[in-house]
């Protein structure tokens, strides 16, 4: 055991080097999910010793992932409350008028939206106005998808919370003693960066795909749109007026027909159609809409024979495969007749139920939000034809918090960027307030965080200070002073700059940051230079990248709704990477060396 502990002790730096090779094979094989190659990597540094619990807990101290964490909850403030869908229906309003500006307005909207929340929902957000722009315009949806993650990205560059990376490295760099960089440090260098890119992306508009359709992928079209009805009580303000007064329903919705008796009107036949008392407005809409309007409680909702109770919940149901009511009326289902529950809607993904709610024939897979008390949902629960009965997640909007929402994310950059307290302290206290004010629910702002991406950075964030404290770190500066002994700065910025993008394409941007921070830092203490520049250029590099569908998550997402090719990233993406890099390594080199 002496001589185990001994050999370890003396080849710390080595056997270090041989397990980050390792996390790097198992980030490329992709067989086991990224956080658990970098949580079995920082283990394995405890277990030899290597690390030990004191430096391990030390970890947990860096505010990185704490202010990513805030960051994810006050972008699902600004969902919850409606903020997101009040500025895309403005968007799709716009559209309607100057399809083709509209176009360039959301690419730019999505680069100062990415500059100040998490891009991955603004680009979520985003993809199926760029689909219906398509669809209005003429032009292929895949010249339009590809460029919006890439603007996204580049947005991320424009502020130190832009991207989570950036944070990341700011964290890391605290902690060695260096002073924090400031919200809006890099933004001279981001502007470089994202008007470089926009450059080069209308330079190779043409290189864009477009010669397959497009299909809509789940959660961007009519995939999450429910069908449902709404009943128009006499005394409603709708009574006597036209049907294109109807202003309640989202740009993202849309009428299917009026059911008025037992007949449903719809397409061209409502062009002319005047509300009368009883009419069953039968539309689709997505769900926070919807429960909206439960909530508001100015129209009845639905089918069934209940009417809304104190206590009364609304859960999401699947119809099994061997639900015996299959083919039969929605209207007609067994629990409408044996409990008191009422169906709200009805999603069937990629498919148009109808004509109405009442006379949708039941398929299975179908999604039923369902109205009803305690006892009525255990019902429901116990139906074996049913799979689960779960409190739906989708949920209303509140909309009158949604000042507060927005003046929370103002007042934390707002207060970072004077400097009058440190981001991470502003972005709790924001926490704060949404919460105490019911902007969101607790237990939603929790499930906005995504903890994966917390977990690896903090297990990264392990890994590279099992690299620092074993010698590993100086072992390759050791490796490469000779080579960079008397070189120019720029040399340095661009080699930090290109080889944090490589690795950034085939593994995950927040590790490369974790890991090559202290390299960084070791380079420029070893070399005598101002390690600043350098760091800026790794946090760019780690964040811009474009060539890979895997690369960015925004990639990943339009890679599927676009149904991109992977060589369609790499023959735009590529060129882009060369672009954006020479650009931003040659501002650094200029202004800040």
């Amino acid at each position: 055991m002496n001589f185990v502990a001994d050999f370890i002790e003396q080849n710390q730096a080595v056997l270090s080097l041989l397990i980050l090779a390792a996390i790097f094979v198992g980030f490329l094989m992709e067989r086991f999910p990224a956080t658990v190659i970098a949580i079995l990597g920082a283990c394995t540094y405890l277990a030899l010793g290597i690390l030990d619990a004191e430096a391990m807990y030390s970890v947990f101290s860096n505010s990185a992932p704490i202010v990513i964490g805030a960051m994810f909850v006050l972008s699902g403030a600004l969902i919850r409350t409606g903020v997101i869908q009040r500025v895309a229906d403005a968007i799709m309003a716009r559209a309607e008028r100057h399809p083709r500006l509209a176009i360039v307005e959301v690419l730019v909207g999505a680069l100062v939206a990415s500059a100040f929340l998490n891009n991955t929902p603004v680009v979520v957000v985003l993809v199926p106005i760029m689909m219906k722009l398509a669809e209005v315009t003429g032009v292929s949806a895949k010249k339009l998808l590809m460029p919006l993650s890439i603007v996204a990205v580049l947005g991320g560059t424009l502020t130190l919370i832009g991207t989570s990376t950036n944070l990341v490295v700011d964290g890391i760099v605290r902690q060695s003693g260096m002073e924090r960089f400031g919200i809006f440090e890099i933004t001279p260098i981001g502007l470089v960066t994202a008007t470089s890119g926009m450059i080069g992306l209308a330079l190779m508009w043409w290189l864009l795909p477009s010669d397959k359709p497009v299909r809509g992928p789940a959660g961007t079209s009519d995939a999450h749109l429910y069908l449902t009805e709404l009943l128009i009580d006499e005394g409603d303000a709708l009574v006597g007026s036209h049907i294109d007064l109807f202003g309640d329903l989202p740009r993202s919705g849309r009428i299917v027909g009026v059911r008025r008796g037992a007949s449903t009107t719809h397409g061209a036949d409502l062009e002319d159609w005047v509300f009368s008392a009883g009419d069953r407005l039968v539309v689709r809409v997505d769900g926070a809409t919807l429960m909206t309007w439960r909530e508001q409680g100015r129209f009845r909702l639905g089918i069934g024979g209940a009417d809304p109770a104190e206590g009364d919940v609304v859960v999401e149901t699947m119809v099994s495969s061997t639900h015996p009511a299959i083919g039969q009326r929605l209207i007609d289902i067994p629990f409408l007749q044996r409990i008191r529950a009422r169906i709200l809607g009805l999603e069937r993904p990629a498919q148009e139920p109808g004509p109405d709610l009442a006379s949708v024939r039941i398929r299975a897979a179908d999604r039923l939000l369902v109205a009803a008390g305690p006892s009525e949902v255990d019902a429901l629960r116990d139906n074996p034809h049913l799979i689960g009965a779960d409190l739906a997640k989708v949920r209303a909007f509140r909309r009158s918090k949604a000042w507060i929402a927005v003046l929370c994310m103002f007042s934390v950059v707002a207060l970072a960027a004077l400097n009058v307290m440190p981001i991470g302290v502003a972005a709790i206290i924001a926490i704060g307030v949404i919460l105490v004010t019911r902007c969101i629910d607790s237990e939603e702002a929790w499930g906005t965080i995504d903890g994966d991406v917390l977990i690896l950075i903090f297990a990264m964030l392990a890994v590279g200070l099992a690299l620092e404290n074993s010698g590993a770190v100086a072992m390759m500066v050791g490796w490469v002073q000779p080579m960079l002994d008397g070189a120019p700065m720029w040399v340095l910025v661009f080699g930090i700059y290109f080889f944090a993008l490589i690795l950034s394409e085939l593994l995950s941007n927040n590790a490369v940051a974790a890991l090559m921070t202290p390299v960084t830092l070791a380079i420029a203490a070893e070399l005598g230079v101002d390690p600043r520049p350098l760091v800026i250029a790794l946090m760019i590099g780690a964040s811009a990248c474009f060539a890979t569908p895997i690369g960015y998550q925004t990639n990943t997402i339009v890679y599927a709704a676009g149904d991109y090719r992977f060589v369609d990233f790499v023959r735009i993406g590529v060129p882009l990477n060369i672009i954006t890099g020479v650009a931003t390594c040659a501002a650094i080199s200029l202004f800040l060396t």
